[in-house]
């Protein structure tokens, strides 16, 4: 059964919490005891708010902002469903700060309204899942496009065992009118294939905003982001902490609203995209700097004695000073990406990955500068044999074109050894970070 409604004469007053995040109703059922913490999250003051029943079982969360028109008939779709399940449960709105009386309409339908006061989509649902007190929890948008009547799947798949339940809209069907021609053949198939190639995440909507988990195990991932990427954040954390991610079909719809989405294309896209790479260091900048040092590489070594010519098309000195700045190009792209996968891990942001730690147990800081410091002998000798091919022809002047090779070489192996050592440095600096009592 689900929680009594409480009529809007009865609704306590509202208690600001101590971290200032949110407020909630102190008289509120369901609401999780948990101390404040200093990190920034939204938590509950367990003074204010009490223990929870140990009867409420399913919680949904409605991220909200202005959405008086459709919010009503969301609740109470949310409340049906909990009904027709047998489902002791509560609807929360985390309320993101809406000036059209979408609190007063929130507390009328009986749900419970946490006032989130750090903006963003991801902020309010941090702060509605951190208030809530079912063992599972469901988000879903308040604008009416998503089937809050019918989420029987979401809840029989976390009672199967599932950690996280991603809805498939794709699957379970899209009215006309209910997804823009640009998210639906172009945004969504391209960011779920770029998480699915990034992190092996078997899913094929990455951007369902309907979806349903277990709250401690989504806690637990310590979120961060406030805007709309937290729909990213969440399956990319979950994935890469092991939990167990399914996926059920679900509908879209148009949604009741007047008003223009809060969603933005462009903006939110490419916040989505910042984050796949900011999490994936491999895809964005292991990849192609190795692509870069090969790609240049083979030039530098066709060109290094001599012009090579294809098919009418003559390669020479101008050529391989570009396949030059791609060597040194992906040389310092591959460096950061190494640097940066190593001190995630260390922050705790990524897994620990075996091969990688393995491999820079055998990059110490001393053979990072041995082969650096060979790498830019070889760079000065080039130079030495350039001056030395000079003074044979009595130091006059010099043709650029038939003369450049060897300081061009020089100069890669220079730059390189050096790039060499200063990422060795920089790994050795987190590795002595990562020893116990350092």
């Amino acid at each position: 059964m689900t929680t009594p409604h409480p009529g809007p004469t009865t609704q306590p007053e509202s208690t600001i919490m101590g971290n200032g995040n949110f407020v909630v109703d102190p008289a509120a059922p369901c609401v999780p005891a948990r101390t404040t913490t200093g990190n920034g999250n939204f938590v509950v003051d367990p003074a204010a708010a009490g223990a929870p029943p140990e009867t409420c079982e399913r919680s949904i969360v409605l991220p909200c902002l202005n959405e008086a028109e459709t919010l009503g008939v969301c609740i109470r779709k949310a409340q049906q469903s909990l009904r027709s399940l047998g489902v002791n449960g509560e609807v929360i709105v985390a309320d993101n700060g809406s000036t059209d009386g979408s609190q007063e309409i929130a507390r009328r339908e009986g749900a419970r309204v946490v006032d989130v006061h750090r903006r963003g989509y991801g902020a309010a649902l941090r702060g509605g899942i951190d208030a809530a007190g079912g063992r599972y929890v469901l988000m879903g948008d308040a604008d009416d496009s998503y089937a809050l009547d019918d989420i029987g799947k979401f809840l029989e798949a976390l009672r199967g065992g599932a950690d996280l339940v991603m809805g498939n809209r794709f699957h379970g069907g899209i009215e006309p009118g209910a997804m823009p021609f640009l998210h639906r053949y172009v945004g969504n198939p391209v960011l779920s294939c770029a998480g699915r190639l990034f992190f092996h995440i078997p899913i094929g909507d990455f951007h369902c905003g309907m979806r349903a988990f277990r709250r401690d195990r989504v806690l637990a991932l310590d979120m961060q982001t406030d805007g709309m990427e937290f729909a990213s954040e969440m399956v990319v954390r979950a994935s890469l902490g092991g939990l167990r991610i399914e996926e059920v079909p679900t509908t879209l719809r148009p949604d009741g609203r007047s008003r223009a989405p809060h969603l933005r294309t462009w903006r939110d896209g490419w916040r989505h995209l910042r984050f796949l790479f900011a999490f994936s260091p491999r895809w964005f900048l292991l990849y192609p700097g190795l692509v870069m040092i090969a790609a240049g590489l083979l030039g530098l070594t066709w060109l290094a004695f001599d012009d090579l010519t294809i098919g009418g098309l003559t390669f020479g000195v101008h050529t391989m000073l570009a396949c030059a700045t791609a060597v040194v190009a992906g040389l310092q792209v591959t460096g950061v990406a190494v640097i940066s996968r190593s001190y995630a891990a260390h922050l705790g942001l990524l897994p620990r990955s075996a091969r990688l730690e393995k491999w820079l147990e055998r990059t110490t800081l001393e053979r990072g500068l041995v082969l650096g410091g060979l790498l830019a002998l070889a760079g000065i000798a080039c130079f030495v044999l350039a001056v030395i091919e000079w003074g044979s022809t009595g130091f006059g002047e010099l043709d650029p074109v038939s003369t450049m090779q060897l300081p061009i070489l020089g100069m890669v192996l220079v730059v390189g050894g050096a790039q060499l050592a200063v990422v060795g440095f920089a790994i050795s600096l987190i590795a002595a970070g990562s020893r116990p009592g350092d």
